[in-house]
């Protein structure tokens, strides 16, 4: 077999990390292209997301630079595979002492989306862009990402395509809702083996009945947030709802902590009666929300 050819190295301690991810390319240009990505996200640059300022080029005029134009092609004509590079990149978190994951942390779920022009792009439609607070053209991402008080990290990320990419809708079998997707994430965090004590979003996915049905399902506790006018969905009798103190606005949320999960659900409102059964010893502490969270 015909030896590899070098990869020109990454600058600094970045080739000892790039290094790890070489048996999952398949071309000297893939390594090359790797290398030069990473770089380019941790470099102190403006506007990271574009390919010119990625390979350091200027902005338009230099999007014909050969350095833009191969890391074009790594991205998107190059053949490789996403999901083995992310549990790669998870393998080295998990196993690394300065950031591996422990039962203390949390999972949370949360959304992102960035506004984009045009209607060729995969994923792109008019939906709600929480980063800009206002629906317009975009793309959303559904996240998870572990955390604890000293550190966090994205686990996995999926777009959100909405339904007219699809042939039929909503109703076509490929269709996924963000809250699906959020709840198939969970799932892969609990399979993936990373340790949490409780998943934690905020009342976008607290709201949701389904989406809190999913995650008990999964056996997984849950700290979310949900709207003041609604009660909290309990689970069994280890299911507490936290009124916040004294609203200094509408839009301020209440806490729904879910520590045990139980076939059998109730509705509830308010907080545990007297006599009822303690608190969880990780729910201790004052819990506040900021106003329209």
């Amino acid at each position: 077999m015909t030896a590899r050819r070098a990869c020109p190295p990454a600058p600094g301690p970045l080739e000892g990390y790039a290094a790890r991810f070489d048996d999952l390319w398949c071309s000297l240009a893939q390594r090359r292209g790797f290398r030069e990505y990473l770089a380019g996200l941790l470099l102190p640059r403006d506007r990271n997301k574009t390919l010119t300022c990625l390979a350091g080029a200027e902005p338009v005029a230099g999007a014909q630079n050969a350095a833009v134009q191969r890391l074009q092609f790594f991205l998107s004509e190059s053949p490789w595979d996403h999901e083995r590079i992310n549990a790669r990149r998870l393998q080295l978190l998990l196993t690394d002492p300065a950031t591996a994951p422990h039962a203390g942390g949390v999972l949370v779920i949360d959304d992102s989306g960035d506004r984009k022009d045009g209607k060729a792009t995969a994923h792109v439609g008019s939906q709600w862009l929480g980063r800009l607070g206002k629906t317009d053209r975009g793309i959303v991402t559904v996240t998870t990402c572990w955390a604890d008080e000293r550190l966090y990290y994205p686990l996995h990320a999926v777009p959100y395509t909405p339904a007219r990419h699809f042939p039929k809708g909503k109703s076509d079998p490929g269709f996924r809702t963000k809250l699906q997707i959020a709840a198939a994430l969970a799932r892969d965090a609990q399979a993936a083996r990373v340790p949490f004590r409780a998943v934690a979003a905020d009342c976008a996915y607290g709201d949701q009945d389904a989406f809190r049905g999913e995650l008990t399902t999964a056996g997984l506790p849950f700290v979310m947030a949900i709207k003041p006018r609604r009660g909290a969905w309990a689970y069994g009798d280890e299911a507490y709802s936290l009124s916040m103190p004294p609203a200094t606005s509408r839009g301020a949320a209440r806490i729904l902590l879910v520590t045990g999960v139980r076939s059998r659900a109730r509705s509830v409102t308010g907080i545990p009666p007297p006599g009822g059964p303690p608190m969880p010893s990780w729910a201790g502490g004052a819990r506040t929300a900021r106003p329209g969270w």
